[in-house]
């Protein structure tokens, strides 16, 4: 029954974090194309009213017109919409899921021996100062730079994520180290949101309805932390699909794929960001980010790309040979795989199989014998090898899917 609670609380968990996510990057990307997209007003009367930019759109049957003030209206609107519970929201249904899936059974999904051998307290102590480490450095960097250099700035936090993305993938195994960096990241977002964006434009409300001059200090680091926010989006949706494709996060060099992929990411939310800014270029976007993105990920398909191989046994032909190693790969998948992966788990942990993926009988694991050679290859499965399978077990059922899978 425990088992079966907990599967259903990382799906509402999941599910929760996709909505909320989907409505906190959603209105991201908006007010950003919003933002630069803004036209300088014609009207007199708007110019009279302080408004510096607007646009017009439409959407859904309806014509819209968002204008953006220089400073604050005359006089403060009611009701005066906010955009945070989106960002807060997503941040803390992922911090459930982490503590669910990763903190909770880091045996499983958090710590590798094979990569370095930490307790379960020492794992999460870890990774809970890796989430407010990276806020606290990037706070810095960006308070040190404000008003500087972005192009520094930019070029520093990058430095310090790939840092970030080296140190974990070398503390944690792959999938539970993406997951991480996702997480350091979306802790700085969501940070940002509430010690830097909501904090100024409260302030801004005050000052307006206290009178007082409002000091546009506080609009433009707010506007600097979300286009950053912005950037990061990509690098973290990905994190949050890593989990399904093992040959990324399971890679020797599972750090450089996992940069490569954010600097994509990045690189390609840079060349959509510049095209909202088209008409101040007489419709024309430099393609060189898209070009880096394209060509980043080109590299990182073609660096995992499978090798050809050869069995180290000898490949049989006869029916007999081939049904003793078939028999030999179900003895070892039913000894080390279908603790897990059968209708009915007997791993503690499990209510149902991982992915839906069955083994148990000659049947499903056939079935299953290309997606077992990339889990088996990256050393993803037995997750966090809970099973013990052996290299000499694992070079067995590689050699057989390698030669074909005979029966």
């Amino acid at each position: 029954m425990i088992d079966y609670l907990y599967e259903w609380a990382s799906l509402l968990g999941r599910w929760l974090h996709l909505i909320t996510g989907i409505a906190w990057i959603g209105a991201s990307f908006y007010f950003v194309w919003l933002d630069d997209s803004l036209l300088p007003p014609k009207r007199k009367e708007l110019i009279d009213a302080g408004v510096g930019g607007e646009v017009w759109a439409v959407h859904g049957g309806g014509f819209y017109n968002a204008q953006k003030y220089k400073i604050a209206p005359a006089e403060l609107p009611e009701p005066l919409h906010w955009f945070y519970w989106e960002a807060y929201t997503t941040w803390l249904s992922g911090f459930f899921l982490l503590c669910l899936l990763y903190f909770g059974q880091a045996e499983i999904y958090l710590i590798d021996p094979s990569v370095m051998l930490l307790s379960k307290p020492v794992a999460i102590g870890i990774a809970l100062a890796f989430l407010a480490g990276g806020w606290l450095i990037y706070d810095a960097l960006c308070r040190v730079f404000f008003r500087r250099s972005e192009r520094a700035l930019g070029l520093l936090v990058a430095t310090m994520l790939a840092v970030v993305a080296w140190a974990l993938c070398h503390l944690y195994g792959g999938r539970g180290a993406y997951i991480l960096y996702g997480a350091v990241i979306g802790t700085i977002m969501v940070a940002n949101v509430f010690f830097v964006i909501i904090p100024g434009q409260r302030e801004m409300v005050r000052a307006k309805a206290q009178g007082r001059p409002l000091d546009p200090v506080h609009g433009l680091r707010g506007k600097q932390r979300s286009v950053h926010n912005t950037y990061f989006t990509l690098p973290v949706l990905f994190v949050m699909i890593s989990n399904h494709y093992a040959l990324t996060y399971g890679a020797k060099w599972n750090w450089l794929v996992l940069i490569a992929m954010s600097l994509a990411g990045a690189a390609i939310r840079t060349w959509f960001v510049m095209r909202h800014k088209a008409h101040e270029r007489g419709g024309r976007t430099s393609r060189v980010p898209l070009a880096l993105g394209v060509v980043v990920l080109a590299g990182v398909i073609a660096a995992l790309a499978p090798r050809s191989g050869t069995s180290t046994q000898n490949t049989a032909h006869d029916s007999t040979t081939a049904a003793q190693r078939f028999a030999a790969v179900q003895a070892i998948v039913n000894q080390r795989c279908v603790t897990c992966h059968a209708p009915t788990p007997s791993f503690a942990g499990f209510a149902a199989p991982p992915k839906g993926v069955l083994l148990d009988t000659p049947e499903h694991l056939l079935a299953h014998a290309a997606a077992m050679r990339t889990q088996l290859a990256t050393r993803m499965m037995p997750i966090g090898n809970i099973t013990q399978m052996t290299d000499a077990e694992r070079e067995t059922v590689l050699a057989w899917l390698r030669d074909g899978a005979p029966r």
